[in-house]
């Protein structure tokens, strides 16, 4: 057998396992009946769940909230790994504000972000976007002092200015750290977004489930749980795939400088 299939037959064996566990357990009686459903309960409050429009609605609002705050964190702190490892002196000055303030829970911030964008989605997207910002930008800043000095000798040689450099040396050069960093980020984005959905909120997936918990409907809690854990395995194969699609290092000269 190959190693990937090796690798395939443990996944299937441990998530096989833990089912069996859970089956278990939901049948032994050491605990509360309703806290620990059966498989099947389970199964028919996400076959219930899966076939309600209105579950589309609230994924859809999740995804969108997710994917504002990943792209508005992403793009700072793509910015921000770039303007620190482009100069030594601000790299020094900054770069342990960013270890720092990237160990502190974001979520202490959210009394803050109500204030300063009110309880609608903006001070989630928000919160999730300074959640994601800071994993982004020290692994760009990482991806920074990877780069081959050769590639910025040749592009001073074709006297490249900053645009030029950024977009055909900086970023080609080091597309990996900051794929690596975006997965991060959007780990962050959405635990923070889901939380933040939880508090102050009447839309999205974490809306949905501490719904279900208030009501102790603890079969379709588990269902969206899943349905959760299915949408954050999605994203982060889409953003895995962009990560490995790419081959080598490639960056772009030519006399049209």
């Amino acid at each position: 057998m190959s190693s990937r299939g090796q690798i395939f037959g443990i996944r299937l064996f441990s998530v096989l396992m833990v089912l069996v566990l859970w089956e278990i357990i939901a049948r032994s009686g050491l605990l509360y009946r309703d806290v620990v459903p059966s498989l099947i309960e389970i199964s028919m409050a996400l076959k219930n769940l899966l076939s309600s429009a209105d579950t589309y609605i609230h994924i859809g609002w999740t995804a969108w909230e997710v994917a504002l705050a990943l792209g508005i964190g992403g793009i700072a702190g793509i910015a921000a790994g770039i303007v620190l490892g482009a100069n030594d002196l601000l790299r020094r000055a900054y770069e342990p504000y960013l270890y720092y303030f990237g160990a502190t829970p974001k979520l202490i911030f959210f009394p803050v972000m109500i204030m300063w964008f009110g309880i609608g989605p903006s001070s989630k997207i928000a919160l999730a976007a300074v959640s994601c910002f800071f994993p982004v930008a020290l692994s760009t800043l990482s991806g920074m002092r990877g780069i081959n000095p050769v590639f910025l000798r040749v592009g001073k040689t074709f006297r490249a200015n900053l645009w030029q450099t950024v977009g055909k040396i900086y970023l080609p050069a080091m597309h990996r750290p900051i794929l690596t960093g975006l997965r991060l980020g959007l780990g962050l984005a959405v635990v923070v977004t889901l939380l933040a959905e939880t508090k102050l909120s009447n839309q999205g997936l974490g809306y949905l489930v501490i719904q279900a918990f208030t009501i102790f409907d603890m079969p379709r809690m588990y269902a969206l749980l899943l349905t959760i854990f299915a949408f954050a395995i999605g994203a982060n194969v889409l953003l895995a795939r962009l990560e490995g699609g790419r081959g080598g290092t490639r960056v772009g000269f030519s006399s049209g400088y």
